[in-house]
Parts: structure tokens; C-alpha cells; sequence
């Protein structure tokens, strides 16, 4: 059992104010969602397959932090998590994009996470026999009786070699990183053997073939000789050792159960397929979305190249402005699947400063850091902070509303002199002020016209 299985709601809340200000009620749902699967997994007997997600939509203007909090709340579950745009479903016409490919995608990323954890646990007897396979490319073993085979696998083991060991003593030391060594380097297969599944597949072409594509799979592989040093090529070597000692069938069983009752789906813009009874023309297409969408999300079975799959409990996370359109416009089935509706509050002069400043990756931050690299100390005052949040809710407010997504322009406009005069500045520390930031802001916000242009 993970740790994060026995985390509270309040414990969820807790962590994901560590990144996104404010949203209390959003937040708050997400918690109470995310704990119930939990809770699910706890209830004995056939009334557990009974129990379905207690799907939401999050309405508010962008950028105010509904899609991070989506994020956020599938990275702390380390659940499958998939951001996909409704909207796009409408591009091509009426015909529309397959939506059986958000439960392909999902199930993709499923696989990927749950490789890269057997990747991490087989991590310590990957690397012991890719040094046993530098070894060998660094100090032939004299050719055995026979042939045999070309992986450390098939081939018959050496006698124990005092050079032998005083080499591995040596490489584990690191007294043989600067030296070179020639090893057979697995290639990709290439574009055309990518026959089925991926962005570029027709409609319903991932299906569940059996061997075949791991068949056609094989033909493609091709390796070739390549020289590195000796550090790269014990982690090319550890990689490939461990990519044989991972379970493949394993870990798409493990992915598919992971996929089914952890997965999460963020729809985001599913204001844009919203029909109004009143307008005509593209609202056909539009509804033509929401009727592919809903057994998706009512829970459906959907076949993949891993298995068939499930989506009665995958959760399905919404969000949207909804400027010109209201939840009561989606078909009255797509509603009922969204029992729980959030609306998220617009950011105000007080949210952008506890954004700016308390979270773990807040802005001022991150830019810091990158000055830093350059051996550039930036110290930011909190009246300069206060200034920048207000000129930014000034700026949302008498032009389009952007929320957070506002304080990255005008962030690069303040810090553009700075960011590329860092190299030759040196080493320094240089204060920023609220004076600062009126000088370098302040003729930007007279000139209202110019204010929407550059920020």
C-alpha cells in the first residue's frame, strides 16, 4: 500500500497548497474524490463495483488554477493522468477525433509509470549486470567452446580473472570514466514499423493484435556500434539490462488495473462543446461530441493493444470559463455524469503576491534560480512584490482576464534587461525595488493600447 493511500482529505488539501493559492472549494472536492477511491477499495463484496466516481466540473475564468489542480492531485495519488481538450474533438468537422483515444493515451501513460517503477526497483541488479557487460567490452572473456550467445545471459561465464577484478575495482572507483568503450547501442524502431496505435493511427486501428506488433516490433530493432565513455555506457547498458528484466505482460496487466480504478481525465474546454438550443450551424458538431463522450464517462469497455479496458471508475475531471455558455446547456446525460460542479474564484492583487511568494515553485523563485546560474543575486522587497501583483490585477482587469498566466509576461518584461545582461554583469547582488518596478513598468501602463500589446 502507497503512503498516499492513507492520506486524509484535509492531509491532499494541505499538499496542494503547497503549489496553487487559494481555490479552498475546489481543492476541496478534488480531496474528497481522491479520498474515496480510496475508500472504494475498502468496501468488501460485489457493492464496491457498485460505487462509481463522483465526477466535476470546475468552472472559472483561465488561469486561475483548475487545470493544476487536476495535475497535482493525479502526481500526489501517482495515478494515470491525462489532459485532453474537448474541443478538439470538433476540429475535423462532424466526424470529429476517435475519444476512444483518451482511454488509449490513458492506458500509454499507465504503462509508462508503471515501467519506470519497476525500472526504479530492478534499478541496483540492472546496473551489477551492465557492469558485468562493461566488463566483458572492456576486457574480453577469451571466446568459449561452441560460440555462444551474444547477452551476458547466454554467455558462459569467465573464470575469475585477477585483471578482471582489479578493473571493476577501478571502474567502480572512477578512475576509467575518461576512457572509451565500444557497444552495441539499441536503435528505435523506425517510423514506418509503427503500424498501429499513436497520435497518427486511424480511428479504432490500436487494437488489441496479440503478438503481431510485438512481432513486426522485432524486425525494426537494429543495433549498431557506437563509442562512449565509460560512464554513459554503463547506464546505456543498466537500461538495457533492466529493460530485459522487466515483466512486459506484467506491466501491462498492472497499467490496465492502474488505468481502470486510479486513472484521472481532465477535460479541459468542455465549455466549447456546449450547445445553446438557440444557435444552429456548428452545435450539431458540438453535441455530436458530448454523445461520443458519454459512454466514456457513463463506463464503457474500450479495447486497447494492452487488453480491453474499463471506464467505470476512471474520474473525469472538467473544467471550463464558461463565459458564454452555462453547464445547463451540455445534453442533460453529460450533466447527470457531473454531479459535483465548482466555481473557482477570479485572482485578485492579494492572490498574485501569495503567488509570487509562497508556493514551492512560485515565480520569483524560478527566476531567481536562473539568474543565480549566471552568479546573479536577485533580493525581491515585498513592496516590490505588492507593486508587480497590483500592476498585473490592473493590467487583467482593463484588458482580457488571463489570471495567473498574467505575472510570466509581465515578469519577462520587468526582468528582460536583467536576463540578458546577466553574463556580463558578474557576480552581484542587485535589490528589486518597488521603484524598479515602476520604472520599468510604469510607462507601459500610461499608454493603455501599448499595455495590451506588450503585456
Amino acid at each position: 500500500m502507497r503512503d498516499t493511500d492513507n492520506q486524509t482529505p484535509q492531509d491532499i488539501v494541505d499538499e496542494l497548497d503547497r503549489y496553487v493559492v487559494g481555490q479552498a472549494n475546489a481543492k476541496r472536492a478534488v480531496a474528497v474524490a481522491l479520498r474515496n477511491r480510496w475508500r472504494r477499495q475498502q468496501v468488501v463484496g460485489d457493492l464496491r463495483d457498485e460505487i462509481a466516481p463522483k465526477n466535476i466540473i470546475l468552472m472559472g475564468p483561465t488561469g486561475v488554477g483548475k487545470t493544476e489542480i487536476a495535475r497535482r492531485l493525479a502526481k500526489l495519488a501517482r495515478a494515470p493522468f491525462l489532459k485532453v481538450e474537448a474541443s478538439k474533438f470538433t476540429e475535423v468537422g462532424y466526424v470529429g477525433r476517435d475519444v476512444d483515444s483518451i482511454v488509449r493515451d490513458l492506458v500509454e501513460i499507465a504503462v509508462k509509470l508503471v515501467r519506470d517503477e519497476e525500472a526504479i526497483r530492478l534499478q541496483a541488479k540492472a546496473r551489477e549486470l551492465g557492469e558485468e557487460r562493461l566488463l566483458d567490452a572492456l576486457l574480453p572473456p577469451a571466446a568459449t567452446a561452441g560460440g555462444g550467445g551474444h547477452g551476458f545471459a547466454d554467455r558462459a561465464a569467465p573464470a575469475d580473472s585477477p585483471t578482471r577484478e582489479k578493473l571493476r575495482t577501478m571502474l567502480r572507483d572512477g578512475k576509467l570514466d575518461e576512457r572509451e568503450v565500444e557497444i552495441d547501442v539499441m536503435d528505435d524502431a523506425p517510423p514506418m514499423m509503427q503500424l498501429f496505435g499513436g497520435a497518427g493511427a486511424p480511428q479504432g486501428g490500436d487494437v488489441d493484435l496479440g503478438g503481431l506488433q510485438n512481432l513486426l516490433g522485432q524486425f525494426g530493432k537494429k543495433t549498431k556500434r557506437r563509442k562512449l565513455k565509460v560512464p554513459e555506457a554503463w547506464n546505456v547498458l543498466a537500461d538495457q539490462e533492466g529493460d530485459k528484466l522487466i515483466d512486459q505482460e506484467s506491466v501491462a496487466r498492472e497499467a490496465v488495473r492502474r488505468a481502470e480504478q486510479t486513472g484521472i481525465v481532465f477535460l479541459d474546454e468542455i465549455d466549447k462543446i456546449a450547445s445553446s438550443r438557440d444557435r444552429g450551424g456548428a452545435d450539431i458538431s458540438r453535441e455530436g461530441v458530448q454523445r461520443d463522450l458519454l459512454p466514456i464517462i457513463e463506463g464503457s469497455s474500450v479495447t486497447t493493444k494492452y487488453g480491453t479496458v474499463k471506464t467505470d471508475h476512471v474520474l473525469f475531471i472538467a473544467a471550463g470559463a464558461f463565459h458564454v455558455s452555462k453547464p445547463s446547456d451540455l445534453i442533460p446525460e453529460l450533466q447527470g455524469r457531473f454531479p459535483i460542479r465548482v466555481e473557482l474564484e477570479p485572482l485578485t492583487s492579494n492572490d498574485f503576491v501569495r503567488i509570487l511568494t509562497e508556493p514551492k515553485n512560485a515565480l520569483t523563485k524560478q527566476y531567481a534560480a536562473l539568474l543565480a546560474v549566471d552568479g546573479v543575486t536577485i533580493e525581491w522587497t515585498a513592496e516590490a512584490v505588492a507593486t508587480l501583483a497590483s500592476i498585473a490585477a490592473d493590467i487583467n482587469t482593463r484588458t482580457q482576464n488571463i489570471g495567473a498566466r498574467r505575472l510570466h509576461t509581465v515578469l519577462e518584461r520587468l526582468l528582460d534587461d536583467l536576463m540578458f545582461n546577466a553574463p556580463a554583469i558578474g557576480r552581484q547582488t542587485i535589490p528589486l525595488t518597488a521603484a524598479y518596478v515602476q520604472e520599468r513598468l510604469g510607462p507601459l501602463l500610461v499608454d493603455e493600447d501599448l499595455a495590451s500589446y506588450i503585456l
